[in-house]
């Protein structure tokens, strides 16, 4: 099979009409999603001379970040009980993207959250910094895009079949990103992965920005944490007692880049009938995504009339779509397990990131942490390689992972590393013919280090 023979393509459908589409490109390199882990995995890549197109499907990047409005960037600091200040053990691409978004004023100081630490970014500002850093690259963006196929001969990936209101058309690539967050790739590829623990994965959620705070009275009644304090938790329980439908007691607000703005994750979303929803169905995705709105207004309304200085607050804006911590996570050559989390295993040889975030597990009527004090562990490279398929590689919150480690491995300071790491390995391996899963992991563990990360 050459590279662009389609008799073995594959679409969303399983079907595909009588012609193959049209070749649009052929490229050394396709990144799918452009979300920290895309932006960095393309940026690199193209960076190092590599013919890079990036797939994204709304009209920017960000991902869960900026169309999901999660609005922070976690995993960058280390927890603990001692009460320093914020102490940064991630550099690498996360900490590129963290200085150009702060010099563009769209980052806040970091912010107390628990025992750590997190900034809270501008999601316009983080839309512009990616477009800066990718076109200065050389990137070829195509927005309003999606993947709907995939070209694959046997176990090995050749390109990716894509729609836009244009049609239909391919990208034949030597190397494959799957960065989208749901494995989109690599499902359509018909490779391995799974849903959380055995089907059950973690709440959506819809985060809103609220406006007209008085912040220095907010503060001063609320506390310096952005988790809330325990008078806060009990008015959520009264005012669910007598009807309000605030489903989670247990809320975080931050101070935002703007004045008189607070940035507010509160929701809890489930089923009507209180089951979970997985928004890889677009029945249970459109049902979070009413669900999200109206309970954004049930919550507006508490923190308007219960919380300090927000009287005469407003709703400026949700997410444009809820915010996704799960769908489909690869199974990989090498998985993150619940216990090198918890034990904070390190990996001399073949990590490819610190993660010093707690396991953050979004499963019921309040989240539950599990701290990491002074101390972090380290996500090895094989986490992101397919275990059966070739040429494809991921990078961000599909990774191969178990499913408390992932609660915690999944937020946006090691998803820029997971795309850097992803951007470089795909620089190496057409470099030297090699399969990802074959790569020299210290000579990848150099690149890095020479882009900065802390390994």
């Amino acid at each position: 099979m050459t590279e662009h023979d389609f008799s073995a393509w594959s679409s969303t459908s399983g079907s595909r009409p009588a012609s193959p589409p049209p070749v649009l490109a052929d490229v050394d390199l396709v990144v799918v999603g452009a979300g920290a882990a895309g932006v960095a995995a393309a940026t690199v890549a193209a960076e190092a001379g590599l013919s890079v197109i990036l797939i994204e499907r709304y009209g920017f990047a960000g991902g869960a970040a900026v169309a999901g409005m999660s609005g922070t960037i976690c995993g960058m600091y280390l927890a603990s009980d001692n009460g320093r200040g914020p102490e940064q053990v991630v550099y690498g691409f996360a900490e590129r993207f963290r200085a150009a978004l702060d010099h563009r004023g769209g980052l806040t100081p970091p912010q107390k959250y628990g025992k750590t630490w997190t900034s809270a970014h501008d999601p316009l500002m983080w839309r512009e910094t990616a477009d800066d850093l990718l076109i200065t690259a050389g990137v070829r963006i195509l927005f309003h895009t999606v993947v709907s196929g995939v070209v694959v001969t046997g176990a090995t990936v050749t390109g990716v079949i894509i729609e836009s209101n244009a049609g239909v058309s391919s990208v034949i690539a030597r190397r494959v990103i799957d960065a989208s967050g749901d494995a989109a790739v690599i499902a359509r590829a018909g490779g391995g992965h799974r849903f959380g623990d055995h089907g059950r994965i973690q709440n959506p959620t819809m985060f809103f920005r609220l406006g007209n705070v008085d912040v220095p009275t907010f503060l001063a009644g609320y506390g310096p944490d952005t988790i809330c304090p325990p008078e806060v938790t009990a008015k959520i329980l009264a005012a669910r007692a007598t009807g309000a439908n605030l489903p989670r007691q247990h809320i975080w607000i931050f101070t935002s880049t703007r004045p008189g703005e607070l940035l507010v994750n509160a929701t809890r979303l489930s089923a009507r009938n209180g089951s979970m929803l997985n928004v890889i169905d677009p029945a249970d995705f459109t049902e979070a995504e009413v669900a999200g709105r109206r309970q954004v207004r049930e919550y507006a309304a508490f923190l308007a009339q219960e919380l300090a200085g927000c009287g005469n607050s407003y709703v400026v804006d949700t997410g444009v779509e809820v915010g996704i911590r799960q769908t489909r996570s690869v199974i990989g050559a090498l998985t993150l397990s619940n216990q090198d989390v918890v034990e904070a295993r390190k990996r001399p040889t073949d990590g490819i990131c610190r993660a010093p975030w707690p396991i953050e597990l979004h499963d019921g009527d309040r989240p539950k942490l599990h701290w990491l004090i002074d101390d972090y562990y380290d996500v090895p490279y094989l986490s992101l390689v397919p275990e059966r398929l070739e040429n494809v590689i991921v990078a961000g919150r599909c990774l191969s992972a178990e499913h408390e480690a992932l609660a915690s491995a999944r937020v946006t300071a090691q998803c820029f590393e997971y795309g850097h790491a992803a951007g470089r390995a795909a620089v190496m391996s057409i470099a030297t013919g090699d399969a990802f899963r074959h790569l020299n992991q210290a000579a990848l563990r150099a690149e890095m280090i020479a882009g900065g990360s802390a390994l």
